[in-house]
């Protein structure tokens, strides 16, 4: 089976290739008013840019882009989403165009002039661009620490051996090891928020309450979390109720929504 490290490395590396187009499509679509900047650039050069529209193909990488950052540098995805848009303006100038308002063909004029110009949108994309590639850097570096993701590996692994324990009717020991994938990978999510947690032994619903008080999590996911718990809290202890092949249906699918959605 394909670890998640090749599966991510794949996709980034595919990110930076369309990354690359991206930009020389952004020169295409400026080109008559690019055209003084870039004339170093001979014909062959123009010619291949017009095969590739950055309004096509952004939104795309934009939205493959930002599952990548989203998982590997949560701390780049605010800035990462910044570039594209910016919800709280109390007005459009050149710092606040963004490239959502390219896109939407908003164009912004005062005393007859455009609020913005071409090298605006191509310096906000680059932006975004760096950090993509950054995450670049992050594999190579021997100073990167690969234990979330291998651990993904491993709770890939833990909830497909839950399935199978299903199918062959040993329900306790399915929704058990699901369980136990939820605690750590909440656990997981403490650590990297510097979340300290002062119990022993903490269970799932202590997790849940440490995530909810630190604004990490909202009420929902507050109440969806508890419900796992509850399930797991079947399967571990209650000896008067059987947990049903429903219930391990609901835990497997919540450990995969509560890994692949609260960081």
């Amino acid at each position: 089976m394909e670890s998640n490290i090749s599966k991510y490395q794949k996709d980034l590396e595919s990110l930076i290739t369309r990354g690359n187009y991206l930009v020389l499509g952004l020169y295409n679509e400026f080109s008559s008013e690019c055209a003084n900047r870039f004339k170093k650039f001979d014909k062959d050069f123009w010619e291949k840019i017009k095969e590739c529209s950055f309004k096509d193909k952004y939104n795309a990488w934009y939205n493959e882009s930002l599952v990548l950052i989203k998982q590997l540098i949560p701390e780049r995805y605010d800035d990462f989403i910044s570039f594209y848009k910016q919800p709280k303006r109390k007005a459009i100038t050149y710092e606040t165009y963004t490239i959502s308002d390219y896109l939407n063909g908003l164009t912004v004029t005062r005393g007859g002039k455009k609020v913005y110009e071409p090298s605006s949108i191509i310096t906000k994309y680059k932006q975004q661009f760096a950090i993509v590639q950054s995450l670049k850097s992050r594999f190579d570096s021997s100073l990167y620490n690969i234990k979330e993701l291998l651990q993904a590996d491993l709770f890939d692994s833990e909830l497909d051996a839950a399935k199978e324990l299903q199918k062959k009717g040993f329900l306790r020991a399915a929704g058990a090891i699901c369980g136990v994938v939820i605690e750590r990978h909440l656990s997981q999510v403490c650590d990297r928020r510097e979340i300290k947690v002062t119990k022993k032994n903490p269970s799932i619903n202590d997790f849940n309450s440490l995530l909810q008080s630190n604004n990490v999590i909202g009420v929902q996911d507050m109440r969806f979390i508890q419900l796992m718990g509850d399930i797991r809290n079947k399967c571990d202890h209650s000896k008067k109720e059987e947990p049903t092949d429903d219930d391990i249906t609901t835990i497997i699918s919540g450990a995969q929504k509560i890994i692949k959605n609260i960081y």
